[in-house]
């Protein structure tokens, strides 16, 4: 072969590390937002499930010489994550790198990607969020994420009986009222067989439009709107401890609060972001593509709570 030919086997390869860069800089660049709404697992299946167990109920009293109640687990309602594969690409033809293009097309092919799978990645964990009052997508109980009759959506079902809701008695706008309501709605959360539980708000989550009204509510010392000299409450004792501002989610005036409790909303990482290169033989083009294997979900949905606002 004459020196200075390049073949279509070492066509690709010989432009990949240019191309990563320029893929890699521009990923780089939009910060990353969904991590903020889940709580991250890697998986090496075709699908994760996670299976609801009831616990056990109160001790009940035993007479002298009387036997013991023996109490049992139940089994509860089964959430499936199943796991897609998400991919796009772009090709650099022989003739653009030969009249010299590939600067020009190659960076701004690349960098297009690199937006395109962040982009990818912040809608699908913002969806669940976008979703979580639509009827036509519901979790492993077949009750929405938010559950909440005077926001139209049925209670959730408890494994042993009765029913739970995690949003707002009614659709209400966020406010200093609003928040210390649903503090005590999430200290009210009790486990499938009514027992209370120790679950607290760790994280509330808004659209932009609603990041400098959470910040006067949260972070003000005194009552916000009001001539008392009253202390926030909120702020004095810590109840809300961040805010997080989600660009992606759709409605202006939902809001949501991450709880600390288990097994809440996640993500499963089967397959991370992979960017690589091949060539066509036929063609002589270089192809790129970037793929990432991933599910979102709840399992439990004491993790959040929240109001599709008024």
């Amino acid at each position: 072969m004459s020196a200075g030919v390049i073949n279509t086997s070492s066509f690709a390869k010989s432009l990949f590390p240019g191309v990563n860069k320029w893929y890699g800089d521009k990923y780089a660049e939009f910060p990353v937002e969904w991590d903020k709404l889940f709580d991250k697992s890697t998986s090496k299946r075709a699908w994760e499930e996670d299976v609801g167990v009831s616990g056990l109920g109160l001790l009940t009293q035993k007479a002298e010489g009387a036997g013991i109640t023996y109490d049992s687990s139940r089994q509860g309602f089964t959430t499936r994550y199943n796991h897609v594969v998400y991919a796009s690409g772009f090709i650099v033809t022989r003739e653009a790198y030969e009249d010299d293009l590939y600067d020009v097309v190659g960076k701004q092919k690349a960098q297009a990607l690199a937006f395109s799978v962040r982009q990818t990645k912040e809608i699908l964990g913002a969806n669940v969020y976008n979703r979580a009052f639509n009827t036509s997508y519901v979790g492993g109980d077949s009750a929405t994420l938010i559950a909440s009759a005077g926001q139209g959506s049925a209670s959730h079902p408890l494994i042993a009986g009765g029913t739970a809701t995690n949003g707002s008695a009614v659709a209400v706008d966020l406010s200093e009222a609003a928040l210390e309501q649903a503090c005590i709605d999430i200290a009210s959360f009790t486990n499938d067989r009514g027992l209370k539980i120790a679950v607290r708000p760790k994280v509330l989550i808004i659209p932009k439009e609603l990041q400098f009204e959470a910040d006067r509510i949260l972070h003000s010392n005194g009552r916000v709107g009001t001539d008392n000299n009253d202390k926030n409450s909120l702020m004095s004792m810590g109840m809300i401890p961040s805010i997080v501002v989600n660009h992606y989610l759709t409605d202006t005036d939902a809001w949501f609060i991450r709880t600390d409790a288990q097994d809440g909303l996640k993500y499963f990482e089967r397959r991370g972001d992979e960017f690589t290169t091949d060539d066509d033989f036929d063609t002589e083009n270089a192809k790129y593509k970037a793929t990432f294997r991933c599910s979102f979900g709840w399992t439990d949905w004491r993790g959040i709570y929240g109001s599709q606002g008024a």
